[in-house]
C-alpha cells in the first residue's frame, strides 16, 4: 500500500517533491528543541492549494495519517510524525507567495508557507505594518504561526495571531477546500469557522492561507531597559504606564536576573546595559504612527515618577536605533543562550497579569524546598500574562537528575498555574508535550466537547494524531 501511495504523490507533486531517504526526511522528523523525532513514511512538498487537497485525498484513500508542517520551529512537537512512523509530512514551504494586499482595506492575502518576515516585508512595502513578531520570524511559517495561535512581544498591544487573522483557506480531513478567505472586519453569518483551526494545530485541516490584518507603522517609538527589585514593581511600573500611555505600549517584557546573565555569558557581542546587576528587569516599548511623536518624553515622566515610588533603581533609553536592536537582542537571545547552557524544564504558562509576582513567588518557594539549589530562568510578556518559567540545575550531573523528574516539576508548576486562574501553555500549544497533561486541568466536559469536534471534522483520525488531543 505505502508504494502505491508514494506513486500517486509523486503524480500529484513530482517525484523531486516526494522525500523519502533517510538524510532527505531528517531535518522534517525532529523538533527545534530536539525532544521529538519520528520517522516519516514520506516527506511530500506540494506547490498550492489543489496539491495539498489532492495529497490529503490520496492518503486518506490510503488510510495513511498526515502531520502538516510549517517551518518546524515549534516547542512542543506538534509538526513532527511521531516514534512509530508510517505518517505522511506534508510541507508547506512551497505555498510561499503573497496574493493580494489591500492597503485601504489594511490586509494581505498570503500562503501558508510564507515566512513571518516575509509578511512583515510585504506589508513594510506598502506603508504598513504586521506587528505579530517572533524570534524565529526568519522561519516560521504564517500557517504554523496560525495553527499554533502564536503570540510574541506585541501582544499588549495587537493580539494574538487569533486576533490578526480575518480568513482562511484551509484543506479539510477529507481532501475538500474551503474558502473562508474573506477580508471582513464584521460577518455576522453564523459559526465563525476559521477560529476552529486557528490553535489546532493541524488535528482538524491544514491551513493554506489566510487574510490577515494590517496596521499603521510604527513611526516612532522609544525603547527603555529598566532595573527593578523585584516582580510587583515591574506589575506596578505596567499598571502606571498603561493608565498614562494607553495603546502607545507595544511590548512590555520581564526578564530575570539568571535570564540576562546567561545571554551575556553565551553572545559575547552582547552588552550590559546598566552597570549594577538587578534581580529583575523590563524592556519597554512604546511607538506611535506619528513620525513627529517625542515618546522618550512620556517614557522619562513615567520612569521618574516609578523612581520616586521605588519601583525602578535604573534604567537606560536607546538612543538610536542600533541601541534600540541591542536591548532587544538581549531578551530575543535568553531561549538561544539557555539552549547553549543545556536542557531545561520548560514552561509556556499564563496567569492574570496582576497574579504574575504571586506566582512567581509561589512556584519559586515550592521549587526550592522540593528541588534544593534549583536555577529558575523566568522571562517573558508580562504585558499579557504570559511566563516562560524554565527551572534547571546549573550543575550537569544534578541536572540530569533533575530533568529525569519533570513530571514531578510539571506538576508541581502548573498545579499552581491552575489554582491562580492561568493555562499550562500560554502560546506554545499542547502538540505531543502536553496532551496528555492538560487532561488535569481541562473539566472533562471541555475535553469531551474537544473530542467531539475532532471526530467531527477527522472521523478517521488521519489528520496529526496524537497531537493536541488524544
Amino acid at each position: 500500500m505505502s508504494q502505491a501511495l508514494m506513486v500517486a504523490l509523486s503524480d500529484i507533486v513530482g517525484s523531486a517533491n516526494v522525500l523519502s531517504e533517510a538524510a532527505d526526511c531528517a531535518a522534517y522528523e525532529e523538533d527545534w528543541r530536539g525532544r521529538y523525532k519520528g520517522r516519516a513514511l514520506c516527506v511530500v512538498r506540494p506547490a498550492n492549494t489543489a496539491e495539498v487537497a489532492a495529497v490529503v485525498k490520496a492518503c486518506v484513500a490510503a488510510g495513511v495519517a498526515m502531520v502538516p508542517q510549517g517551518g518546524n520551529t515549534g516547542l512542543v512537537g506538534g509538526g513532527v510524525p511521531r516514534e512509530g512512523g508510517g505518517e505522511v509530512v506534508i510541507s508547506l514551504a512551497r505555498l510561499n507567495r503573497v496574493r493580494a494586499i489591500d492597503p485601504v482595506n489594511n490586509t494581505v492575502t498570503v500562503e501558508a508557507g510564507c515566512t513571518l518576515a516575509a509578511v512583515q516585508m510585504a506589508a513594510a512595502e506598502q506603508g504598513r505594518l504586521f506587528p505579530l513578531s517572533l524570534a524565529s520570524e526568519g522561519t516560521c511559517q504564517i500557517g504554523g504561526n496560525l495553527a499554533s495561535n502564536a503570540g510574541g512581544v506585541q501582544v499588549l498591544r495587537y493580539g494574538n495571531a487569533r486576533e490578526l487573522t480575518l480568513g482562511l483557506e484551509v484543506v479539510l480531513p477529507d481532501g475538500e477546500i474551503w474558502n473562508g478567505l474573506r477580508g471582513l472586519r464584521k460577518d455576522n453569518t453564523g459559526y465563525d469557522l476559521k477560529q476552529l483551526f486557528i490553535g489546532s494545530e493541524g488535528t482538524l485541516g491544514i491551513i493554506t492561507a489566510a487574510v490577515l490584518k494590517l496596521h499603521s507603522p510604527q513611526a516612532s517609538r522609544a525603547l527603555a531597559w529598566v532595573a527593578l527589585p523585584d516582580a510587583q514593581s515591574a506589575i506596578a511600573l505596567l499598571d502606571s504606564l498603561r493608565q498614562r500611555l494607553g495603546e502607545r505600549i507595544s511590548a512590555f517584557e520581564i526578564v530575570c536576573s539568571v535570564a540576562h546573565e546567561l545571554v551575556l555569558q553565551h553572545f559575547p557581542d552582547a552588552k550590559r546595559p546598566l552597570a549594577e546587576i538587578s534581580p529583575w528587569y523590563a524592556l519597554i516599548e512604546l511607538s506611535d504612527s506619528d513620525a513627529s511623536a517625542e515618546l522618550n518624553v512620556p517614557m522619562e515622566l513615567v520612569l521618574g515618577d516609578a523612581f520616586a515610588q521605588g519601583w525602578v533603581t535604573d534604567a537606560t533609553l536607546a538612543s538610536s536605533e542600533a541601541q534600540a536592536q541591542a536591548l532587544w537582542m538581549l531578551r530575543e537571545n535568553i531561549s538561544e543562550a539557555q539552549k547553549k547552557e543545556g536542557l531545561s524544564i520548560k514552561h509556556d504558562v499564563s496567569v492574570p497579569v496582576s497574579r504574575i509576582p504571586e506566582f512567581l513567588q509561589r512556584a519559586g518557594a515550592a521549587l526550592s524546598v522540593q528541588f534544593p539549589g534549583v536555577r529558575i530562568v523566568a522571562f517573558g510578556h508580562a504585558g499579557d500574562g504570559n511566563l516562560h518559567y524554565n527551572p534547571s540545575m546549573p550543575d550537569v550531573e544534578a541536572n540530569s537528575d533533575f530533568i529525569a523528574r519533570t513530571p514531578e516539576v510539571n506538576r508541581l508548576v502548573h498545579d499552581i498555574v491552575a489554582a491562580l486562574d492561568g493555562s499550562i501553555s500560554a502560546e506554545h500549544g499542547l502538540g505531543q508535550l502536553k496532551r496528555e497533561e492538560i487532561k488535569r486541568y481541562k473539566s472533562a466536559l471541555e475535553i469531551a466537547m474537544m473530542s467531539r469536534i475532532k471526530h467531527a471534522f477527522d472521523p478517521a483520525g488521519l489528520m496529526n494524531p496524537g497531537k493536541l488531543i488524544g
